[in-house]
């Protein structure tokens, strides 16, 4: 008889495997909206089903938490069965044996308390108040609201314009989103459940590559109305754009010498190059838009002066100024920030790096970017250090692969503690404290500590400071727009409070968010200050929708085209990623699921054809 013998998956268990792939991709493609309580029914079930039934509190104590739920789904609950939900779960979560029981009751109890008004509702009203404004999961993660189905089906009837069109009618910016949004569309995409999201980005590109110079849309009659946008970003020039095709005169104020705002100064060419960006700024200025550029709010223009030309204002000066680590040695000659260096680069002004050690702090996209244009401007050596894990950067994974891959060291767990200059004032090393990850922190992520190690002294010429931006605000606050820790405080729908014909949004209410964003919070505006004008214009394509065809849906692999060579595209600022192939943009639009008819769309609403 022998002693061991190897083990084999057996059918069963393989079975057992795939089931659990399934429930991960049935997961990761559900879209926002569903009710909490049937979610949390759904997951306290799955977590039942794990556990080995040694405790009381699992083996009995989830089952009756389950049963609690359900009743509370099948109005047959009180409001006392409420707090017996919380108890239960409390108790579990204080005697379970092991994380399966904890984590169950826990993420019960945390539902309890976060969305206690959904529950309210079912067990007093009975229903769930959770309601689907946008059914389909892609279009719903888009900020902009951009209808991803529709286009994705123009461009595999090869109808590119009308595709741009399409994404115009919620975005006018196609072209730079093509490149630099980071497309949260894709992370719900049902494509998820037969194999890999759909690369929505990627075919955004290929229509916009292909449809070359799109017309935009003939204005509106004129109202006679002047609206003044300050903020030449994208978030106040897609306000502009669509108060423009509403009939209003639109003059945009900017501080700097050209229009795009952080997408002129704060993304590099090799990601965004400015032709591409001019494209989409042309367009927007072709509706009539007027601009005046280097002007400052306060400085040259009072602000009050700005409130008795315009019947309307919308303020959206984005997040430009640097932010200080606030460690010895940061004045050394030597030390910049990120943003300033991604602002002279956007001006023409290249700085020269050649044969320098650069360090760059911080672990976001704006750390990457400075991280890889360092690169390019010919430093000898690239280290971007991050007080946190690689896997805790909030930089888009894609970046940081290319950044290592251009040769730049990503260097985690070292939080700076000093700049040491020369005898000259000139940076000569930056002193680091190494870090362990320790105990996840309020917002969900893990906190890093000192890990007792000495610290550590690498030699360096150039310090990129990356930690974030800042907001300046103090002219607007000034004039009695009211502000909170710096940001302008605003409403959801963009208006002032105090200010009645003032609006304000993008990274000046929220701090620093992303491009996509930014045009969200300008569409809004234009809507509601429109509203606010005495007007209900209305925002439409025009474009018809192919039909959704009947057809299989085999297992494919997603197209990715990828990068060029990183030696080669280390080396200067042309486009670093490739595009897609007629033949790949064909199969890519052909996996797009058409949510918008089937599963969704018919019986929740469609698409939006208008707004």
């Amino acid at each position: 008889m022998s002693r061991l013998y190897i083990e084999t998956p057996s059918q069963a268990q393989t079975v057992i495997e795939g089931l659990y792939r399934d429930v991960e991709r049935r997961i990761a493609a559900s879209p926002p909206g569903l009710c909490p309580v049937d979610m949390a029914l759904s997951f306290l079930k799955l977590c039942h089903a794990q556990t080995c039934g040694k405790c009381v509190p699992c083996r009995i104590g989830l089952g009756q938490l389950a049963t609690l739920l359900e009743r509370v789904l099948d109005d047959e609950a009180d409001m006392s069965t409420l707090d017996r939900i919380e108890k239960t779960a409390r108790v579990i979560a204080d005697s379970a044996d092991c994380a399966i029981g904890f984590e169950a009751a826990a993420m019960v109890l945390r539902g309890v308390r976060g969305f206690r008004d959904d529950y309210v509702e079912h067990i007093v009203n009975h229903r769930c108040i959770t309601g689907l404004t946008q059914p389909v999961p892609c279009v719903s993660m888009c900020p902009a609201h951009v209808d991803i189905p529709g286009y994705i089906a123009l461009i595999h009837d090869k109808k590119y314009a009308d595709a741009v069109r399409l994404i115009r009618k919620d975005n006018p910016f196609p072209s730079a989103c093509a490149f630099v949004c980071e497309h949260p569309c894709e992370a719900r995409c049902r494509r998820n459940m037969v194999d890999n999201a759909v690369n929505i980005c990627g075919l955004k590109r290929y229509a916009v590559e292909q449809a070359g110079v799109v017309p935009a849309p003939v204005c509106a009659e004129s109202t006679g109305k002047r609206v003044a946008v300050i903020g030449g970003g994208p978030g106040g020039l897609s306000a502009a754009y669509y108060l423009s095709l509403m009939g209003h005169k639109v003059v945009v104020f900017d501080r700097l010498k050209k229009l795009g705002g952080m997408l002129r100064y704060g993304i590099p060419d090799y990601r965004l190059p400015p032709e591409i960006l001019d494209q989409d700024i042309n367009a927007i200025l072709s509706t009539g838009v007027e601009t005046r550029m280097g002007v400052t709010i306060g400085k040259d223009v009072p602000f009050e002066d700005i409130e008795k030309e315009f019947d309307a204002i919308y303020i959206s000066i984005g997040a430009h100024n640097d932010k200080k680590i606030g460690i010895p040695g940061e004045d050394s000659v030597g030390v910049m920030s990120a943003v300033e260096l991604l602002r002279d680069m956007g001006d023409g002004h290249k700085p020269d790096f050649t044969g320098k050690r650069v360090v760059v702090i911080g672990g976001g996209n704006v750390s990457m970017d400075a991280t890889r244009t360092a690169k390019r401007l010919g430093a000898a050596s690239v280290t971007c250090m991050y007080r946190r894990r690689v896997e805790d950067m909030t930089a888009l994974a894609e970046e940081i692969e290319d950044a290592a891959a251009e040769g730049c060291e990503i260097m985690p767990l070292q939080a700076p503690v000093a700049i040491q200059p020369d005898e000259n004032g000139r940076v000569a090393a930056i002193v680091t404290r190494p870090q362990m990850i320790g105990p996840v922190g309020s917002d969900g992520r893990p906190r890093p500590q000192n890990n007792g190690e000495p610290d550590r002294i690498t030699p360096c010429d150039i310090v990129i400071v990356a930690i974030g931006q800042g907001i300046d605000s103090s002219a607007f606050a000034e004039a009695g727009v009211p502000t909170v820790r710096g940001a302008i405080s605003a409403l959801p729908d963009s208006f002032v409070k105090g200010k009645p014909n003032v609006f304000a949004g993008g990274d000046a209410v929220t701090g620093p968010a992303t491009v996509i964003r930014a045009i969200q919070a300008g569409k809004v505006a234009a809507a509601n200050i429109d509203n606010f004008l005495g007007f209900s214009h209305e925002i439409k394509s025009g474009v018809y929708i192919p039909p959704a065809r009947l057809s299989t849906t085999p297992a494919c692999g997603r197209v990715s085209p990828g990068s060029r060579p990183a030696q080669e595209r280390a080396c200067d600022f042309g486009l670093a990623t490739l595009s897609m192939t007629e033949n790949e943009a064909m199969q890519e639009s052909s996996r797009c699921l058409r949510c918008d008819h089937f599963g969704y769309g018919n019986f929740k609403g469609g698409r939006q054809e208008k707004w």
